[in-house]
């Protein structure tokens, strides 16, 4: 497809230990498309920060590709040099990361560190501070010149996670990853987050993967929605196929634990019982059987692929295969 800029192809992904490979990700699939927002939800330990970091190739010393392409506007990102990964980060590809309070560098002014991020310009310093001024306006800082000249710490939780949006929207990328930006604020500071997030896709034509456990924010932003568990993708598919129609158990048990969707009052929160089992040592069958209130005996012994079971619409149950032999 000639609208694909990202496209995730059968990655598997492993971290060497003292106990053996721990298996990150298995076998992921999936793209973006130019000019959309795509979701990637699920519990922590599910394997989203090793997505993004495998995405940049910043990763671990102990990281092991083992299978699978990571296509960037047709080239695999596996096989780039590492001088062709520095010229990518920032430029083609940017990054909002999940605490806005470790982002930035307390010791220099917010304008410095946005005229430095436009090293790449040759532009006189003058002109790049200009272009900061009017990004920190884009995203809704008020009298943005005088804020150059401001340090990190003068600025609150949320406009300094506006501030980290200025920074990685600065070279207009193709593709920005947003790592979970809304987590530290609170409810009303991350909707205007999100709305303001929303206006500058579209004026700046960029695509979009938000990474976030937040399934209310997946829903307000997203137009697709990839949906991860124990490092492996069990559903995905147009957001509101996802959240009006899931089928697989622990999407279902998502959409149900989110407080959102709780319709009475209730002393306990709904929780998914059980753990996430150990990537060095994973068990036979659907790995979310030991979870499922629906496992059968089919699920003890044999993978369920990730298939079509609708319309822009995957996952990866038996369950479904049952629905569709009845």
């Amino acid at each position: 497809m000639t609208d694909v800029l990202l496209e995730i192809d059968n990655l598997s992904v492993d971290y060497e230990t003292a106990r053996g490979d721990l298996k990150a990700l298995r076998n992921i699939s999936f793209d973006v498309r130019k000019a959309e927002i795509v979701g990637i939800v699920g519990e922590s330990g599910c394997g989203k920060s090793t997505l993004i970091s495998s995405i940049l190739r910043l990763i671990a010393p102990n990281t092991r590709f083992r299978s699978g392409e990571i296509r960037f506007e047709g080239s695999d990102l596996l096989k780039a040099t590492e001088r062709e990964m520095c010229a990518l980060r920032g430029d083609e590809i940017s990054i909002v990361f999940q605490d806005p309070m470790q982002t930035h560098n307390p010791v220099l002014s917010v304008g410095q560190q946005m005229v430095d991020i436009q090293h790449r310009s040759k532009a006189p310093k003058g002109e790049k501070r200009e272009n900061a001024a009017k990004m920190l306006a884009a995203v809704g800082i008020p009298d943005p010149e005088a804020r150059l000249d401001q340090f990190p710490h003068e600025f609150s939780g949320g406009m300094r996670q506006r501030i980290a949006i200025a920074m990685a929207l600065m070279s207009e990328p193709n593709l920005l990853i947003a790592d979970e930006p809304t987590t530290a604020l609170d409810a009303t500071l991350e909707v205007q987050i999100i709305e303001r997030l929303q206006e500058l896709q579209r004026e700046m034509d960029c695509a979009i993967l938000f990474i976030s456990h937040h399934l209310g924010v997946i829903a307000e932003l997203c137009d697709r929605v990839v949906v991860m568990y124990a490092g492996a993708v069990v559903e995905s598919g147009d957001v509101r196929k996802i959240f009006h129609d899931p089928k697989h158990p622990y999407t279902r048990r998502l959409i149900e634990c989110d407080p959102g969707h709780i319709k009475t009052r209730a002393r306990i929160l709904p929780t998914i019982p059980g753990e996430v089992p150990d990537l060095a040592n994973i068990p036979d069958g659907c790995i979310f059987r030991d979870r499922c209130n629906q496992a059968t005996e089919r699920c003890l012994s044999q993978v369920p692929p990730l298939e079509s079971v609708g319309e822009e619409h995957m996952a990866a149950c038996w369950l479904n295969h049952e629905e569709v032999t009845a």
